[in-house]
């Protein structure tokens, strides 16, 4: 009866949806009692659709295997963690947790926006409704997450082995918050290209949900990265799949959204480009969308493999963004230019920013699409993978990571390059100081990974230089300097996080790419391998039965090069339901840096195959998007992106008719 009662209330939410959506498409003119309509339909469509989620939990939870996701993705002796996760381990269970997601947002936007003009939050609403309703016909018609199977078997066919960890129940809700709420910002911007209202007001309406989604989606890449890391054990953190691409192209978007929105909020200016990116950025999260349920891929992202919904989101895809760029090719004319800045400006800092941002998501979109178009097209199959990546990515953040320093030091409108490069002249001495010593522990050779060093250290001390440039220390007395502290703005403090998380994570990526060593050897009880000062010792082997899996444990035993004695076990499991193996990685971490082991085949006579990697820095690399995040939800925390919005300016073009 529950699942009936969930499949019930979804039919009900996609009903509902559908009249939110041509309601304030044709009465969005009307705000007063229209607008209260579409806010209370929008928050009980998000109710209705949780209670849907809930049914589908609740079936996983009490192994209900009349229900065929929970027949083909779980098992009765799974942990409960594992039973609520397979969820949304599959393509019908997570569809609906984005839809979930999706009208959740949808709601956050009715309950929250008392303060924006009735029409253009009637517009909003009513292009949630529209999306919503898209997807949830999506689910019911091609993906029903609650199906039946009669008669039901007793048992389940078992979650995926490698989706049974702590990462599943983190990564992919953190991504899609990323993903969904940037349908927020292509809410606002098609909006206001109905409603003409494109001005600073709008900018900063827009700015919270950017940053929120830019926030999530930051820790949910860095997420999906550390899982992989850990638990594939194949030691890499990135590896240039089509399915991590489809994520980073709307990160690096909504990146250079959030600068821009920036610049519209400040300067009124650059309207038509940030407008622009609103519907990039959310058709880029639908591009990644295609390429994960489509069947277009093998891969471990892959959800689906069903032709009929690959061609089913596409016909999505060619109608959300095909309708809003059609739309912004309609309305761009009409608009103003807005606000003039010198190129030598905060302003034109941050277009820079911006043209180097979207050239990296071009290159990565040719770099993950051109394969599959080629086959496609002339059934031609090759390869594009991480060189290619690594070189032309490299290229273009390598002039952005110089400038990124500068453009916090530069006055709005009109700039003073030659007195900026003085300011910071402390901080570029500082910087080659401290890239010398880090050269110096890393073997004193000048390549292109002290270059890349040089470029992370110098936007980590850049950003920080640039408040003590504020509070004058060293030019005046302490307690002056401590005073003018206290008075540093948020904005200020989160540009600084954000910028020093990008050069930690910078200085980690070239410290484990360039310095990362390897050994694979076989190895017996008692014997041990070398490896970068430390000494790896295999101790001994045991067997362990959990309620899903077989396990054999091999215990290390690690001896650094300061005569630390740590231990740590890496493991073969077989499952029971689906009899896959896995390989569990034992980690040992020294400061920011790990040696990581993974077991190989093990031969007659007992001696193993072990593969141990000394990973130099790579902790830096999550710890800087944490920096970035957090950078992120700081400048959420700003009360003036939540009270005292500007009053929105007249239309700069009239309203469609």
């Amino acid at each position: 009866m529950p699942i009936e009662l969930g499949h019930f209330a979804l039919i009900l939410a996609g009903t509902i949806a559908l009249a939110q959506s041509a309601v304030g498409f044709f009465f969005w003119r009307i705000g007063g009692r229209i607008t209260s309509y579409l806010r209370q339909a929008a928050v009980l469509q998000f109710l209705l659709v949780l209670a849907s989620f809930a049914a589908l939990i609740q079936a996983f939870v009490l192994s209900d295997f009349s229900l065929k996701l929970a027949a083909d993705y779980s098992y009765t002796l799974q942990p409960l963690l594992y039973k609520i996760t397979a969820v949304w381990g599959n393509h019908e269970g997570s569809l609906l947790l984005w839809i979930v997601i999706m009208t959740g947002f949808g709601a956050a936007v009715a309950i929250s926006g008392k303060n924006l003009p009735s029409d253009l939050l009637a517009l909003v609403l009513a292009v949630q409704g529209a999306l919503g309703a898209a997807f949830i016909a999506f689910s019911l018609f091609t993906s029903n997450p609650f199906a039946r199977l009669f008669p039901s078997p007793l048992e389940g066919q078992d979650l995926n082995p490698i989706l049974q960890d702590i990462g599943l129940a983190i990564h992919p809700p953190l991504l899609y918050l990323g993903y969904v709420g940037l349908s927020i910002c292509f809410s606002f911007a098609v909006a206001a290209l109905i409603s003409g209202r494109i001005d600073a007001a709008w900018a900063r309406w827009v700015r919270p949900w950017a940053l929120g989604s830019w926030a999530f989606l930051t820790l949910g890449i860095a997420m999906g990265s550390y899982w992989a890391y850990y638990e594939l054990g194949w030691g890499g953190w990135w590896f240039w799949d089509p399915v991590e691409n489809a994520s980073l192209m709307p990160w690096l978007a909504a990146t250079a959204l959030l600068h821009s929105a920036i610049v519209m909020e400040k300067r009124n200016a650059l309207k038509v480009w940030t407008i622009f990116l609103a519907i990039l950025a959310f058709s880029l999260s639908l591009l990644g969308m295609f390429l994960v349920r489509s069947g277009i891929l093998t891969s471990v992202h892959s959800f689906a493999s069903d032709p009929t919904r690959g061609m089913v989101i596409l016909s999505m895809l060619m109608v959300v963004i095909g309708g809003a760029y059609g739309l912004f090719a309609w309305r761009a004319k009409s608009l103003r230019a807005g606000g003039l800045f010198a190129p030598i400006s905060r302003e034109g800092m941050l277009v820079v920013n911006n043209l180097f941002l979207a050239t990296a998501v071009i290159a990565v979109l040719v770099g993950t699409l051109y394969p599959l178009v080629l086959e496609a097209t002339n059934g031609v199959l090759i390869s594009v993978g991480a060189p290619f990546f690594d070189l032309t990515f490299g290229v273009l953040m390598a002039p952005l990571l110089i400038i990124i320093p500068f453009g916090p030091f530069m006055a709005w409108k009109r700039g003073d390059f030659v007195a900026v490069t003085q300011r910071m002249a402390g901080a570029a001495g500082f910087t080659v100081l401290i890239t010398i010593v880090l050269v110096m522990v890393s073997g004193g050779k000048i390549s292109l990974a002290s270059l890349g060093l040089l470029l992370g250290t110098w936007v980590g001390i850049g950003a920080i230089a640039e408040i003590v440039d504020r509070i004058k220390l060293g030019k005046v007395k302490f307690s002056q300097s401590w005073a003018h502290l206290k008075g540093v703005p948020r904005i200020a403090w989160t540009t600084m996080l954000a910028h020093f998380g990008v050069g930690i994570f910078v200085i980690g990526v070239v410290s484990v790419t360039a310095w990362e060593m390897e050994k694979v050897e076989e190895v017996a009880i008692g014997q041990t391998v070398e490896i970068a000062g430390y000494e790896v010792k295999m101790l001994d082997v045991s067997r362990r039965l959990e309620d899903n899996f077989v396990a054999e444990k091999v215990m290390f035993e690690v001896t650094s090069p300061w005569g630390w004695v740590t231990q740590t076990a890496s493991e073969k499991r077989v499952y029971t339901a689906s009899q896959i193996p896995t390989t569990e990685a034992g980690m040992l971490t020294y400061g920011f840096s790990q040696i990581y082991i993974t077991l190989g085949d093990l031969s007659e006579d007992g001696v193993r195959v072990v593969r141990v990697w000394y990973k130099p820095f790579i902790i830096l690399i999550w710890l800087g998007t944490l920096f970035m995040a957090g950078a992120g939800f700081l400048s959420l925390s700003d009360r003036r992106l939540r009270i005292g919005v500007p009053k929105s300016a007249r239309a700069v073009a009239e309203p469609a008719e």
